[in-house]
């Protein structure tokens, strides 16, 4: 890591993300995760790419990870970038992108409707 090699200081922990790009629309995040026990990173990997509505995009060695280009009309919540933050124990970085006007607007309040509908948690008859 270059803080630790800047720094002279191997103690150094630091996980860090930046992008720079400009977007029209969808928003992205760099999510920090501390799990309670340890964990692998291709357990998360598959655990997620399993999910519904869920999208990994994982392979920096082809410059594959999220985008908002790639979430732009999209239902799915893209995730890349899965890695050990070694800042702290038990914990994971990953990159989650979703188009903002789909994902984080109405699109997800049907989903979650339809969801309590199918499991029984809402009456779906009208009185």
């Amino acid at each position: 890591m270059k803080p630790k090699k800047i720094l002279g200081d191997e103690s150094v922990q630091v996980s860090a993300t930046a992008i720079r790009i400009p977007v029209v629309g969808g928003h992205s995040e760099s999510v920090n995760i501390e799990f309670e026990n340890d964990f692998d990173e291709n357990e998360v990997r598959k655990l997620l790419s399993e999910f519904p509505g869920v999208t990994v995009q994982d392979n920096t060695s082809v410059n594959t990870y999220p985008m908002p280009i790639y979430a732009e009309g999209k239902d799915d919540v893209f995730v890349g970038r899965i890695r050990r933050d070694y800042s702290q124990p038990n914990t994971l970085n990953m990159w989650v992108v979703a188009d903002n006007l789909r994902k984080g607007a109405a699109t997800n309040a049907v989903q979650i409707a339809e969801y309590l509908l199918e499991k029984g948690y809402l009456n779906n008859t009208i009185d």
